[in-house]
């Protein structure tokens, strides 16, 4: 058994490179207020996007930002997919907005543009499409969809940030783009989110809402500053008799680390104030950002690597995957529980709270969402279903060897 771990979810960003950076910024406290790299990030990001970049504390504190910032009465319908993160329905209901599910293609995992029609009603203002794991979603159809009813499109590409390779649709179509640079998105700065707007209207409205934002604690950005340090010392020694396991336990219990999800987002409740984007992880993700094309051709060998095996093994997957930079990577099977737990005791963690639920994590108190049990049953079995496999940048190939190996037992 190898001493570090295959995850999904123990700082996949964070190699040693990423975490010297944070230690550096981690010991420059002076530093965290200049607003430098904030602004060259926002400069990148609207050369990148051909729209007006506007910065947050995370990626649901800007779709919450962009969603105030429409102006649509209130009570009004924002269509999403089932299968999904509770960060979109929360900050919909935060807005005073209404979230409607549509179900999902279960060739894609993204919304299917002929269930969506049923979805559609005269209160609906807006549609926002997720790129599950990386996985373009027909953006070009909803967009004409999208035109016909005069409603908004609102891309979510936390999962897939487009490099010179393609896909050449994602963040294209959208009038709005939204990104997270959390802990296990596309890229990653450990906090933070961007909203891109190509409505000059609306655009004039962000800059106020980021003007307004409030200004993160110190210690907040002190232990999105430490994550990294924690979980590389972490990773490295947590099957070395425990020795990482007990040092991120100790930490959890000393609040140095920061959750994902509080306790009361999981029960469908969000702040309705909203936090500019620390400097420091502005300074994170700028390095994420110029390494994009590495990252991407690192997440499409992975992706390759896992579709032929599977192909050998007449594993379910998805079709058309092998080209695109996989966040990561999807396959399907009966008891996918059991496995993620059988894998456990050979150091593989393969739980990415992408699990058990129609409204991720399955932690979240589903109720509170909006979701109608039944109403979307794709995205249902998907949830039973559905097994993951890391792409993410610390995952290496000799991980990947050993993870199907130990699959392939379990599976045969």
């Amino acid at each position: 058994m190898s001493i570090r771990p295959i995850h999904h979810t123990f700082g996949p960003h964070v190699s040693r490179k990423y975490a010297l950076h944070a230690d550096r910024l981690l010991l420059s406290p002076w530093t965290w207020n200049n607003t430098k790299h904030t602004n060259e990030l926002r400069n990148e990001l609207e050369k990148q996007f051909s729209a007006s970049a506007h910065l947050f504390g995370s990626g649901r504190e800007a779709l919450l930002a962009l969603l105030r910032s429409l102006r649509f009465e209130q009570g009004s319908e924002i269509i999403i997919q089932g299968y999904t993160c509770v960060a979109l329905p929360n900050a919909i209901h935060t807005a005073g907005y209404t979230p409607v599910y549509a179900d999902i293609d279960l060739q894609t995992l993204n919304m299917d543009p002929n269930a969506i029609q049923g979805r559609i009603s005269s209160r609906t203002r807006a549609i926002i499409c997720q790129h599950t794991f990386g996985i373009p979603a027909d953006t070009e159809r909803l967009s004409h969809l999208c035109a016909q009813h005069n409603i908004v499109l609102i891309e979510d590409c936390a999962h897939m940030l487009p490099d010179a390779q393609g896909p050449g649709t994602v963040g294209k179509y959208g009038e709005y783009v939204l990104l997270s640079f959390g802990r296990d998105k596309a890229i990653s700065g450990v906090l933070g989110g961007a909203i891109l707007s190509r409505n000059d209207g609306t655009s004039a409205l962000l800059r106020q809402e980021e003007s307004n934002a409030h200004t993160l604690a110190i210690h907040t950005v002190f232990r999105a500053l430490l994550y990294p340090a924690l979980y590389h010392k972490g990773r490295m020694t947590y099957g070395l008799f425990g020795i990482g396991k007990i040092l991120l336990f100790l930490a959890g219990k000393l609040r140095l680390l920061l959750p994902v999800l509080s306790a009361s987002e999981k029960q469908g409740d969000m702040p309705p104030h909203v936090h500019k984007m620390p400097p420091p992880c502005a300074a994170l993700v700028r390095a994420e950002l110029s390494r994009l094309g590495e990252i991407n051709a690192h997440r499409r060998a992975l992706t390759q690597y896992y579709a032929r095996y599977a192909d050998t093994q007449r594993w379910k997957i998805l079709p058309h995957l092998t080209k695109l930079p996989l966040q990561k990577f999807p396959l399907f099977v009966q008891h996918a529980d059991d496995i993620r737990a059988a894998l456990k005791k050979y150091n593989i963690y393969l739980d990415d709270s992408w699990t058990g639920a129609v409204v991720c994590p399955r932690t979240v108190h589903q109720e509170s969402t909006n979701y109608l049990s039944g109403s979307c049953p794709h995205a249902e079995r998907v949830a039973r279903e559905i097994l993951t496999l890391p792409t993410h940048p610390t995952m290496t190939q000799k991980q990947a060897d050993s993870l199907l190996h130990h699959l392939t037992s379990l599976l045969a």
